[in-house]
């Protein structure tokens, strides 16, 4: 990489660890702030929907601050103990954060199934309904913001925290039908709503943590993002062919290694420029992040023999 790319490379790797930090912690206070409320106007009045939501958010708050601590260690320089850097934490703690989701939203479900048999009466209040739209504005607020900091940042653990937002607006929605129907008499609304909701964060969840196991195991990316990096590579001038490329996951980052044909009849100097060039490129492009290219003599055929693209195709 040259030195411009890798100055630039820095500057925006800092900026995304002062966002990512600076989402995170958002998280544990806006958590903080609905736990506070719905526990404190539940025990007063006496509402299991609302105790329920905010033990909900007590794993909600865990993770956040999982996220917080483990999670910005993947923009820590490479060591000694990670030589191809700390990648894959980010999407570790995504796992972690789409597993509080499955867990909690199993907790939801059965909680609905309980109130089946009947659900203790509620002191009537205002306060109860306060309590839970507040708790709703706080994650629409809390979701609006970390998705906004993600779309420079592109953090699998802060699209994680997001959707768990998101979930919590459903399930305080769903609290606020289970007082509303106790209000009026009909206490089976809140075992309907409350069903429906958790079977809804449960499927987030498991999709949250099925795109992550994916980045933690090294899998292939799509075929059109393959397809991405390899015409990068052949649209060089003097790449004449590829061959033995591999493009597969490193965390949330792609790492790609190829051999890549160009005359053989370049100096030294000349292929080492070609070669910085190339790796210029591929770092350029989005979710790229470690490129390993090997320069071979073209007119040997290993890439028409490997059935890999070439500039005479």
């Amino acid at each position: 990489m040259s030195d411009a790319a890798a100055t630039s490379a820095g500057l925006e790797t800092d900026a995304a660890r002062r966002g990512f930090t600076r989402a995170s912690a958002v998280n544990v206070v806006g958590n903080a702030a609905k736990i506070a409320a719905e526990a404190g106007v539940g025990l007063a009045f006496g509402s299991i929907a609302l105790l329920a939501d905010a033990a909900h958010s007590v794993g909600d708050l865990v993770a956040s601050g999982v996220v917080l601590v483990w999670g910005r260690s993947v923009y820590a320089d490479p060591d000694e103990a990670h030589p191809h850097g700390h990648q894959r934490v980010e999407p570790l703690a995504a796992l972690f954060v789409g597993t509080v989701v499955v867990l909690l939203g199993l907790s939801l479900l059965y909680r609905s199934a309980e109130s089946l048999f009947g659900v203790p009466s509620v002191e009537t209040s205002p306060l109860l309904v306060g309590a839970l739209l507040f708790s709703m504005l706080d994650m629409y607020l809390l979701y609006r913001y970390t998705r906004r900091v993600n779309e420079s940042v592109e953090s699998a653990a802060l699209s994680a925290l997001a959707v768990d937002c998101l979930n919590d607006i459903y399930t305080s929605a769903a609290a606020l039908v289970g007082v509303a129907g106790a209000l009026l008499g009909y206490p089976l609304l809140d075992a309907g709503a409350g069903a429906v909701v958790s079977l809804l964060v449960v499927y987030q969840g498991v999709e949250i943590g099925r795109e992550n196991v994916s980045y933690l195991v090294g899998a292939a990316p799509s075929e059109a993002e393959r397809g991405r990096v390899i015409e990068a590579l052949c649209d060089h001038p003097h790449v004449e062919g590829v061959h033995d490329a591999v493009v597969f996951y490193d965390g949330t980052d792609l790492e790609v290694e190829a051999h890549v044909e160009v005359d053989g009849e370049l100096t030294l100097v000349e292929a080492h420029d070609i070669e910085t060039e190339l790796v210029d490129a591929l770092f350029a492009m989005d979710d790229v992040g470690d490129v390993h290219l090997h320069l071979d003599p073209a007119g040997i055929g290993e890439w028409e023999d490997a059935g890999n693209p070439s500039k005479g195709r």
